[in-house]
């Protein structure tokens, strides 16, 4: 099956958040399991040296995008078996920022959107299925079932569409999308791609794609209540028949903290006891106090409100007089960073916050911390949380969205759990199990470090989910034909003799018992289909006999 991923971002050549993780993770399980994936996604100015000197120019083009005509550059490149294509135009993505600062963000993902569906004949790969996320990508199902599904190459590609965050939708002005892509008035009714007086990205990848998913199950039910849904849930319970949640994995061949070349030891379930000397070096590193004894909470995180941060804000004291470190790895809202500035100057060596995006040191993180704290107003998914377990980190979590699917809290009467969670959405209920965390690394050490230890034996690859997606794939495209023998042609063969004829259909050919010798004693007869026989050989007589007139039902009667 061909499949085709259409993304805005993808790791290793650029990140801001979970959907690169995706991109770049899933495709490697789908080609494991023998599926042809590829990936198309812009050419960023912060795709860097390293990988665009591994590129190769595959050809150019022209799209007409309303009343401009606009240039489209495919380099190409080979990387971990996959083929991925980049669509290369300065004016759009050759900016020193990925997305979310432009006053033309329609127009920069609007032309996208169009280049990806032009490219398709253009670089000889039409896919069975064409894979879009997020809202970046969301007029993609809208162009292919208004402009181009009609069109012969186009008429058995199939689209899906994932929602990785619902909250960012892509809202633009009607009259901009329509004056770059010419949908038609019909595109923009309420049920459509209107959305409170604006054209909703997101909402035409939910209305014109063939399947929909969300990257955890519980998240694929939140959204269709109005607490979660954004104005959308009514919608999204429409399409419930064509809704699914599928748990996203991570890339356990990066984190492996058995192989992981960024750590100062490397450590496995069996030998838990040195990730500690992670810890030491990292304190060391951050000017924390250098002590195996008090624990460390990491936080890497987007610095915004979804991430629960208003609910540390509230109790940042509190945690701080537990006696445990902080340590906070991120970038966002001003108002955050200067909570955990300010924090840093009020807990000395106790509290250390980075507001930078640093692959090196999120991976130290992962291996020195004891805990991971993640109170998130709501997580469609999550894949930090899955980090820190592979890690032997033990989380801290609300149940919401991907973070129920995956961490369940520790059971003081069965001993069963990975980590520790809280429900409702108050600082205070986090505090406590905080503190009750803390507790049991003093007070409980053996069954703290049996917990983290059963957490790095779980499994949170993508094998699993990958196997989900291949039969939602084939749930629209169907799985791969077995080519059928081809049936014996109708006209003779120069070489074949009369003789060798055989009845043209199955029926009659079941019926034919002659024999070979009873044949050649008896004239030729005429073969029984419809069309005429084939000529006998040159000179050999042919003698017809007249055929009875077939009586019709009527007169039979």
């Amino acid at each position: 099956m061909k499949i085709l991923f259409a993304t805005s971002e993808c790791v290793p050549f650029v990140k801001t958040g979970g959907l690169a993780d995706v991109v770049g993770a899933l495709p490697k399980e789908l080609l494991k399991a023998g599926e042809d994936v590829r990936v198309i996604l812009p050419l960023y100015k912060a795709i860097g040296p390293e990988w665009r000197e591994q590129m190769q120019h595959l050809l150019y083009f022209y799209v007409n995008l309303g009343w401009r005509r606009q240039y489209v550059g495919i380099e190409t490149m080979n990387y971990a078996g996959i083929t991925f294509y980049f669509v290369d135009n300065e004016q759009y993505f050759g900016r020193d920022y990925i997305y979310g600062m432009g006053g033309d963000e329609g127009e920069r993902f609007a032309y996208f959107c169009r280049a990806v569906l032009e490219a398709l004949p253009k670089i000889d790969f039409i896919p069975d299925i064409l894979h879009c996320h997020d809202w970046q990508t969301g007029l993609i199902p809208v162009l292919h079932k208004l402009q181009y599904k009609q069109l012969e190459l186009f008429e058995n590609i199939h689209t899906v569409y994932t929602i990785h965050n619902l909250q960012y939708q892509g809202l633009f002005p009607i009259d901009t999308i329509e004056d770059l892509l010419y949908l038609g008035s019909l595109a923009y009714t309420s049920d459509a791609l209107e959305f409170y007086g604006m054209c909703s990205c997101m909402k035409g990848g939910i209305v014109f794609s063939d399947e929909v998913t969300t990257v955890s199950p519980t998240y694929s039910q939140e959204i269709q209540t109005a607490y979660y849904g954004e104005r959308l849930d009514g919608l999204l319970r429409t399409r419930v028949d064509h809704l699914s949640g599928i748990l996203n994995g991570i890339d356990t061949a990066e984190y492996d903290p058995e192989k992981d070349g960024l750590l100062t030891q490397n450590y496995t379930a069996d030998s838990f006891d040195k990730k500690v000397e992670n810890k030491l070096a990292l304190q060391r590193e951050l000017g924390l106090t250098v002590d195996a004894e008090i624990p460390m909470i990491a936080m890497i995180t987007r610095l915004s409100g979804q991430q629960g941060l208003d609910l540390v804000e509230c109790v940042l004291p509190e945690i701080m007089n537990t006696g445990a470190q902080l340590v906070v790895l991120g970038m966002g809202e001003s108002r955050y960073v200067d909570l955990f500035s300010w924090a840093q100057w009020k807990y000395p060596m106790q509290v250390s916050a980075k507001f930078q995006m640093n692959h090196t040191l999120a991976h130290k993180l992962y291996a020195a911390a004891d805990m991971f704290l993640m109170p998130s107003l709501f997580e469609p998914c999550g894949l930090s949380q899955l980090i820190s377990l592979r890690y032997g980190t033990l989380p801290i979590t609300r149940e919401t969205g991907g973070l129920r699917d995956t961490v369940l809290a520790y059971n003081q009467y069965t001993g069963d759990g990975n980590g520790f969670t809280f429900l409702y959405y108050n600082a205070h209920d986090m505090l406590h199990v905080i503190e009750n965390a803390v507790r049991m690394f003093h007070e409980q050490r053996d069954v703290f470090n049996g917990l983290a230890i059963r957490a790095m034996k779980g499994q949170y690859g993508w094998d699993q989910s990958a196997i989900k997606y291949i039969e939602l794939y084939n749930k629209l495209a169907g799985p791969a034909e077995v080519p059928k023998p081809k049936r014996a042609s109708r006209k003779k063969a120069e070489s074949e003799t009369a003789e060798e004829k055989k009845p043209a259909t199955r029926k009659r050919a079941a019926k034919a018992e002659s024999s070979e010798a009873e044949a050649a004693e008896a004239p030729a007869k005429k073969p029984a289909s419809r069309k005429k026989a084939a000529p006998k050989a040159e000179g050999e007589a042919v003698e017809k006999k007249p055929r009875a007139p077939r009586k019709k039902k009527a007169e039979a009667e």
